[in-house]
């Protein structure tokens, strides 16, 4: 009994050490960026290796707000993040709700073809969703940048399996006692799946946060421009070295999705396992 418990106890100290590892390893790059943003120029292009700075230099940061729109970036970019992941939520659960609970000709053909649509990667429809695009006259709107990002099969998957852990007779029972689809699905079906909500929203707003390309293919005017072009306008310099306003630029935008992990953290862990086992 006593070898066994300590085989156990050594295993958990093994598994312990290399989660606390591969944590480590994981977030290396995002503390190193964090230090380089508080170097000097000089510093950084250094043939040493510096992983603290010798002093902490705010000029990275002073340069990135007063000579770029970044903050101007930020505001599209959570606009277009908000709005997309907000529709995303609602066309995902709509449609999840349809293949769980409604019977209805051609419901698992219809389903696979949305799963398939998860196999096809995005750069197949970039030049057909541009075309698109422009001839519903969203070139440089808010709604151009959204409309490809307001459908996903993979939510619409992960939303689908959590409904399926409800029993039908809920639903059956609720339209016995004159509750209706629609108000079902608002008043009983949404307050219950929480967690899973809260997980497709905020996967989608870090998605659509960090997206650079897209928003890059419909906008051509700088008001419009999102936060992840901010990077490539300061790489785009070529008279001097600015490796740390790119970091300074970069920690600056990574702190939305940072903040919204860690208030969400929980809901985000539960919405991941939310289907996972049916009972």
């Amino acid at each position: 009994m006593r070898m066994n418990n300590a085989k156990t106890r050594w295993r958990s100290g093994v598994l312990q050490a290399f989660c606390i590892f591969l944590g480590l390893c994981l977030m290396a790059p995002l503390l190193y960026c964090i230090l380089v943003s508080f170097m000097h120029e000089p510093e950084i292009l250094s043939p040493d290796l510096h992983l603290w700075p010798d002093e902490f230099y705010l000029g990275n940061y002073i340069h990135v707000i007063t000579k770029t729109k970044i903050f101007r970036f930020m505001l599209n970019s959570f606009i277009v993040a908000f709005g997309s992941s907000i529709a995303r939520v609602l066309t995902g659960c709509l449609a999840a709700y349809a293949f769980s609970f409604m019977e209805f000709r051609g419901r698992n053909v219809l389903f696979w073809l949305v799963l398939g649509s998860m196999i096809i990667p995005a750069e197949m429809l970039m030049v057909q969703n541009y075309f698109t695009t422009a001839e519903l006259n969203m070139i440089n709107t808010y709604m151009g940048m959204m409309i490809i990002y307001m459908v996903s099969g993979a939510n619409i998957f992960m939303i689908r399996q959590h409904f399926l852990n409800y029993s039908k007779a809920v639903r059956e029972a609720s339209l016995v006692d004159g509750c209706g689809n629609w108000r079902f699905f608002w008043k009983i079906l949404m307050p219950m799946s929480t967690p899973v909500i809260a997980t497709v929203f905020i996967s989608s707003f870090v998605n659509s946060w960090t997206t650079y390309l897209w928003p890059l293919i419909v906008t051509n005017i700088e008001e419009m421009r999102t936060v992840q072009v901010i990077i490539t306008m300061l790489n785009m310099n070529k008279m001097q070295s600015v490796y740390g306003q790119v970091m300074a630029a970069s920690v600056l935008i990574l702190i939305p999705s940072v903040v919204i992990f860690m208030l969400f953290q929980r809901k985000i862990t539960a919405g991941m396992t939310a289907g996972a086992v049916k009972e």
